[in-house]
């Protein structure tokens, strides 16, 4: 498909998604002298670089370019193993060059890998060097006093002195299914526990998870377009079969070894690791129901454990990022769903109440914690799409963030670097404060997308359903409009966003002549635990969230009910196409991208929290399930256009659900189009691919729209009538 190079579309994927150039992981050395962060060269370039920024130079704050993606290669393309890639899909990363990177404890050192190879950088002087190590090298981090260097390498967790001396394996391998130091594929995709290895904080030694994925079921990953290649083997935990064997050892750098006990058949997953200073090692583990979870305090002498804390849920019990940790008094840090709300507990207090929600710890000092969160369901503003920085005492809350919008920070030594985004500008500004008065900005390089978002933010239905609504730069305001729903609609997918950016597309799909409406029901996080565990057993509550907040913006806005449409990405493309099934009374059309079609075949830490083991309650998978083995599920007539599109290098939602959808659509002889992307996997990250996506997208939704190729009405509604 020829098209503009300077459309929306090429642009918006060139850029990845107007993220490329943007400043972003970052570290605040303990004495405030310095950040440490990554950033591409411009908002075209892939290749992210390594960053300081001099808090105490001579001239003021100071910029420097400490490793250079390019010149450390010199000019040759990356490699990458088969480890560095699967990692990178399991935490969504596209960009290439220096994509992670790692720090000693005083932020003096860092290392990180660039293709499979080990660099090693002074961030005081700047000086890189590669590290002579066995390869290819994934996942390299410093020991807390910069002296070695911890990294997996084939399977084996290896250690090397920080001068590339003495470079050897703690751990090997005992067999081809196993591997030390790195996530299972359920950690890393589906609780975020990205890392297999902890340093202890003296340096000594380090906690190191082993994973045998011998019991796990193998599936094969196909590319059809070329039928000469062999299939690539997947050991995929599918719901209701094996889990990958994790357990936990303590390994010193003399040698010694030393396992973790705990009763892994109870408590099969390894969910959390802490390790600091503050006390001894905490380790979470989660019952495979996930209804009941230990905190643990582990003896790394001998690997004896202790229960500090058990906690249950009828329904389930949320993971949350950096917690359960110690603070520096030696209290224990976690978030906790207690009366309703989200809150902040350190020891025995809960410091915050329903007026906040809680997201994320960012940083424990010993005077405060510093947390991310949205407004509670007893605030007295909803703050819709909102997320901010707050400061929790013993004495109260304190809001750090002060614009409405969308806030992270990362903080240390006195100094924080405050990432935020609002509705009124691109991109996020990243602003350095000590003390709470700003000393410097950290510039980004991010293309400006030339598009401004015209949205709303609202609430909508009884049920006060998270909304925002999109309409043309073009709109009269007596015009109504055919809608396009553009939800993801479920667990930890919140698309409502105070943030200029998470609206662009969105927005450019409005200009194509739609009324765009985006719906957080259910399921969706940011509001209130009972919000989350609502669909818990059933999925298509999801669905009457999209449709109740439809049919209530309705009133406020020109939307044409007869011509209603809908598109979405995993779960969101599962809930296109159960709309477009289940709801044709509503639904005139839908794509459905990567669509779940059989919660069957979707992994088990995520499946099984949600609907449970399928043994147990098969009755919960059929009625969520858009297939099952007697066909379509709950599909009623009429029959309206889909199209499936779907990635066949796809190892997270593989490309079975949709071409298993597509057979049942067939046999019933439901017209509708699929889309295979040779080559893809569940991001789209190819330049072409993901702007031809958006371009076909909105050709088969005016079609089935009866609306004219420029987007405006034109022949006869092929909908359903608003009646």
């Amino acid at each position: 498909m020829q098209t503009d190079t300077e459309s929306f579309p090429r642009r918006y994927a060139r850029t990845q998604r107007f993220t490329l150039g943007a400043p972003r992981a970052f570290t605040v050395a303990p004495d405030g002298s310095r950040v440490v962060f990554l950033r591409s060269r411009s908002g075209t370039d892939r290749a992210g670089a390594l960053w300081v920024l001099d808090l105490e130079a001579g001239g003021g704050p100071a910029e420097r370019l400490v490793a250079d993606p390019a010149a450390l290669l010199e000019g040759t393309g990356e490699d990458l193993s088969a480890e560095e890639l699967a990692r990178r899909e399991r935490s969504r990363e596209g960009g290439a060059g220096i994509v992670a990177h790692a720090t000693d404890a005083a932020v003096e050192f860092a290392c990180f890998a660039l293709s499979g190879r080990l660099f090693a950088v002074d961030l005081r002087t700047g000086a890189t060097r590669e590290l002579p190590v066995a390869g290819p090298v994934v996942d390299p981090r410093p020991s807390p006093d910069g002296r070695h260097v911890a990294y997996v390498a084939g399977g084996a967790l290896r250690v090397v002195g920080a001068a590339g001396d003495g470079d050897r394996a703690l751990a090997e391998p005992e067999s081809g299914t196993v591997a030390y130091g790195l996530a299972e594929f359920v950690a890393a995709e589906e609780m975020h526990r990205f890392r297999g290895f902890w340093w202890a904080p003296e340096s000594d030694r380090l906690l190191v998870a082993r994973a045998d994925d011998a019991p796990v079921r193998r599936w094969w990953i196909a590319d059809p377009a070329h039928p000469g290649r062999e299939p690539r083997q997947q050991a995929y935990p599918a719901a209701g079969t094996p889990n990958a064997d994790v357990q936990l050892f303590a390994l010193g750098l003399d040698g010694s070894r030393s396992e973790v006990l705990w009763d892994r058949e109870r408590f099969p997953y390894l969910a959390r690791v802490h390790w600091s200073a503050a006390g001894p090692p905490l380790i979470l583990v989660q019952a495979r129901d996930q209804r009941e979870q230990l905190t643990l305090t582990v003896d790394p002498d001998t690997g004896a454990t202790r229960t500090l804390l058990r906690e249950s849920d009828p329904t389930w019990l949320e993971l949350f990022a950096a917690t359960p940790c110690w603070s520096p008094a030696g209290e224990l840090v976690r978030i906790t769903d207690e009366s309703g709300a989200r809150a902040l507990a350190v020891g025995g207090r809960t410091l915050t109440d329903g007026r906040l929600h809680l997201r994320a710890v960012l940083d424990v000092s010993q005077d405060d914690v510093l947390v991310s969160a949205s407004a509670g369901e007893e605030a007295a503003d909803a703050e819709t799409g909102e997320v901010h920085v707050h400061r929790v005492t013993a004495d109260g809350v304190e809001r750090v963030s002060r614009e409405p919008g969308v806030h992270s920070a990362v903080r240390s030594g006195g100094v924080t670097v405050l990432v935020s985004s609002t509705l009124g500008r691109p991109g996020a500004r990243v602003r350095v404060e000590r003390d709470g008065e700003e000393v410097a900005r950290i510039a980004s390089h991010a293309a400006d997308p030339g598009l401004t978002p015209r949205v709303a933010l609202t609430r909508a239905g009884a049920r006060r359903v998270p909304s925002a609504v999109l309409l043309p730069a073009h709109h009269r305001a007596d015009e109504p409009l055919p809608v396009l729903m553009d939800p993801y609609g479920g667990p930890h997918g919140q698309r409502v966003s105070a943030a200029h950016n998470a609206h662009l597309t969105s927005q450019w799909f409005a200009d194509q002549g739609f009324a765009v409406v985006v719906a957080d029901g259910r399921g969706t996080p940011g509001r209130s635990p009972q919000w989350e565990k609502a669909v818990g057993g059933d999925f298509t509550l999801a669905l009457e969230d999209q449709i109740d907040a439809l049919h209530d913006l309705a009133g406020r806005y020109p939307l044409d009910l007869s011509r209603v449409a809908i598109r979405g990405w995993s779960f969101g493309g599962y809930l296109a196409a159960l709309a477009v099934l289940r709801r044709p009374d509503v639904f005139a059309a839908g794509v459905a991208g990567a669509p779940v079609t059989d919660w069957r075949l979707y992994d088990t830490h995520y499946t099984e929290r949600y609907l449970g083991d399928p043994a147990a309650a098969p009755a919960a998978y059929a009625a969520s399930s858009l297939v099952t083995d007697d066909g379509l599920s709950g599909a009623a007539a009429p029959a309206r256009p889909l199209m499936v599109i779907h990635g066949l290098a796809d190892d997270n939602v593989v490309a079975a659900h949709s071409l298993r959808l597509s057979s049942a659509l067939l046999a019933e002889g439901r017209p509708h189009e699929v889309l295979p992307l040779s080559g893809v996997t569940h991001m789209t990250p190819q330049e072409q691919v993901a702007e031809n996506l958006l371009l076909l997208q909105v050709d088969f939704l005016r079609r089935s729209l009866g609306m004219s190729p420029e987007g405006t009405a034109g022949g006869a509604p092929q909908g359903p009538s608003a009646g």
